[in-house]
């Protein structure tokens, strides 16, 4: 089994057997990545494919300063954003600030482990385009506003907002599961 030093040197050198390995070891990490900027598992896959051939052809530019997968991380992260941009005119999916409506919501409490995994993944994956990637960028990947605007190409105060009104519709969708939650439980 090669290290992660060994590793990247053999892809470096175009070992199409490192490549593989490389690819099955952070396959399944990635995928989730692409998974959180995309509606459809077939889009990601297209997104994780492209991603690690950009990794294989820039692999050279990895110069061992900081996380390996950190930096394949922002290439995969970066691919995204990429595919975002590209159909962005053509998605389906894409909604205005203006067209989800905004909604007075009271403050109310989560327990850690209140909503699964694949629960919050729903919630988020059933987020507005716009919302979703930025919340993706900001709460999940940890970019800041100044950097998601530079990248989606957005003023700051949009970047915010759609942060803002993510967490709204966010909270408000976990509220729904919590009600509908509370109701099977009585009808049970």
């Amino acid at each position: 089994m090669m290290n992660e030093k060994e590793l990247i040197e053999q892809c470096k050198k175009q070992n199409s057997k490192a490549q593989k390995i490389l690819y099955d070891r952070y396959a399944g990490l990635f995928l989730g990545i692409c998974m959180r900027y995309v509606y459809e598992r077939s889009e990601a896959e297209d997104i994780l494919q492209e991603g690690f051939l950009k990794i294989f052809i820039k692999i050279n530019e990895f110069e061992g300063r900081g996380s390996f997968e950190g930096w394949m991380k922002r290439v995969i992260v970066n691919t995204a954003i990429t595919h975002y941009h590209k159909n962005l005119k053509h998605n389906k999916y894409h909604y205005d600030i203006g067209d989800v409506q905004e909604t007075k919501f009271e403050n109310e409490s989560y327990k850690d482990s209140e909503f699964t995994g694949d629960e919050l993944l729903k919630v988020i994956n059933s987020l507005p385009e716009g919302y979703k990637m930025i919340f993706n960028l900001y709460a999940i990947e940890g970019y800041k506003h100044k950097e998601i605007s530079a990248l989606l190409e957005i003023d700051i105060n949009t970047s915010k907002s759609q942060y803002s009104r993510a967490k709204k519709l966010i909270r408000k969708k976990l509220s729904q599961l919590k009600r509908e939650a509370k109701k099977e439980t009585k009808t049970a």
